[in-house]
């Protein structure tokens, strides 16, 4: 049997973490004189003493502890679950009077990273409302590359073993995966703050800059605007928001050595030089479509055309138009964009760049077998050949992730909800993008005009999505659970 004991002592680490964070709304509300503040201090109450109780009562007397690969995959899961459950307390709480179905989804929405909200009045909810989204984006940011270096890489989810040693720290400036952590978690502090400065200097004040700041390395996409950066926000700060999405798609892993001298590190990597200009090559068609086919003047395709190409890549689901209304061809391409995510190691959502690197270069090599039959193929990835338990591994994740978009949106479907918005939902809760296409739930839009069952639907996608389905999927197997 698993041992849960160390499970539920590290889940009781992540509630404390997750109560203390709650001080943070609290103080904005007292600054504001909202009344609000009364709900995230229950909350906060709530939350810790749970985690305190867990810790009390399955602390043990080895201090160095160690998760199995089990264990591993049962504390990934319920963390999010049981965490997003208690994070969700203060939107009931607050005197935005959320039901909890409502709040869980926002709640899930923000430590996914999706950035979906079923708030349609952004502009009039209170200060510590604000923040605390913001800051579960951000924490979830952080959660979601940290998971992906300690923990994916050793289940072997999707192909991610392939970055093993990437995420190993063997590097002579950074030679611990501890220290690794340290410099990620630096990096990534850092990036919020220049990221910050940005936003401020493009006409934010430091409320809507923090925000946008902590949601944009997130890649969470929530904003303090009822329509995102559309009508609020300068060009600089629209500019400042498309490289910082970009950089978020990065993996951190390499930022992080990036930082510590070796400069080469970035381009020298497949992954993310593949990525960088196949975001270039995405950025030139759009503006090109909107400049000749849309007729807008050059500097304003150019800018539309990168930032919303940056946005739904990098799955932020920030929007400054409404694409919905730019015809047939910017669907189609959006809708494929929201499938291929970022880049592993990344907080980005979707399929990963990495993924569709593999596929292509299998894929090639068929077609070559297929020119010289008696030759001998091997597919390479980064200048090494790839291992048939990666290419399995890859080519499996793609296939459920198919069967669970097709599942998604049937369940979708059967809840009343139209083609469009069925569809587009399915593809942007498990690829964590937030903003889907057609008229509620498009960039302006929202999910709160979704029944509440598809908006459970919609909590469950994007836990997959985020945890990158088999981590979840693997529970629900009787032998997981046998010896």
């Amino acid at each position: 049997m698993i041992e849960f004991r160390p499970i539920l002592y590290v889940l009781g680490i992540f509630l404390i973490t997750l109560a203390i964070a709650m001080a943070v709304p609290v103080t904005f509300d007292l600054q504001a004189h909202s009344g609000d503040w009364q709900a995230f201090f229950f909350a906060m109450g709530v939350t810790g003493f749970f985690g305190i109780l867990l810790v009390l009562t399955n602390r043990t007397e080895n201090d160095n502890l160690v998760l199995r690969p089990k264990q591993a995959f049962v504390l990934t899961t319920l963390a999010w679950v049981v965490l997003t459950a208690f994070a969700a307390i203060p939107f009931c709480a607050s005197s935005l009077e959320m039901s909890f179905t409502d709040a869980y989804f926002e709640a899930m929405s923000g430590l996914t990273t999706t950035g979906a909200s079923v708030i349609a009045d952004v502009q009039s909810s209170p200060p510590g409302i604000l923040v605390w989204r913001s800051l579960l984006v951000w924490m979830g940011g952080v959660g979601i590359i940290v998971m992906a270096l300690s923990v994916l890489p050793m289940l072997r989810v999707g192909g991610m073993q392939l970055f093993r040693t990437e995420f190993s720290g063997q590097d002579k400036h950074l030679p611990k995966i501890r220290q690794l952590a340290g410099s990620i978690i630096w990096v990534y502090l850092f990036l919020t703050f220049l990221c910050l400065l940005g936003y401020r200097f493009g006409g934010m004040n430091w409320f809507e800059a923090m925000n946008h700041a902590m949601t944009t390395l997130g890649t969470g996409g929530f904003s303090t605007f009822n329509t995102s950066f559309m009508d609020n926000t300068s060009d600089f700060a629209q500019y400042n928001a498309t490289f910082f999405m970009v950089v978020a798609a990065l993996p951190f892993a390499l930022l992080a050595r990036f930082a510590a001298g070796s400069w080469e590190v970035l381009w020298h990597d497949t992954q993310v030089r593949g990525f960088l200009l196949f975001v270039a090559a995405a950025m030139f068609v759009m503006s090109t479509y909107q400049y000749m086919v849309n007729g807008e003047s050059l500097a304003d395709a150019v800018r539309t055309g990168t930032f919303n190409v940056a946005a739904v890549i990098s799955t932020t689901g920030y929007a400054n138009a409404d694409y919905n209304i730019w015809g047939p061809f910017a669907l189609v391409m959006f809708f494929f964009l929201t499938c291929v995510g970022g880049c592993a190691g990344s907080s980005s959502g979707g399929l990963k760049f990495y993924r569709f690197q593999i596929l292509g270069s299998v894929a090639i090599n068929q077609m070559r077998q297929l020119v010289n039959p008696n030759g001998v193929f091997v597919p390479h990835y980064n200048n090494r050949p790839l291992q048939n338990a990666v290419t399995f591994s890859v080519l499996s994740f793609f296939f459920v992730f198919a069967l669970s978009f097709t599942l998604v949106a049937m369940m979708l479907a059967a809840t009343g909800l139209d083609f469009m918005t069925a569809i587009s939902a399915s593809v942007a809760m498990l690829a964590n993008v937030g903003p889907g296409l057609g008229l509620h739930i498009g960039p302006m839009g929202s999910y709160q005009p979704l029944p509440d069952t598809a908006t459970w639907v919609c909590s469950v996608a994007m836990l997959l999505g985020r945890l990158e389905l088999f981590t979840v999927l693997v529970l629900l197997m009787p032998g997981f659970w046998r010896w």
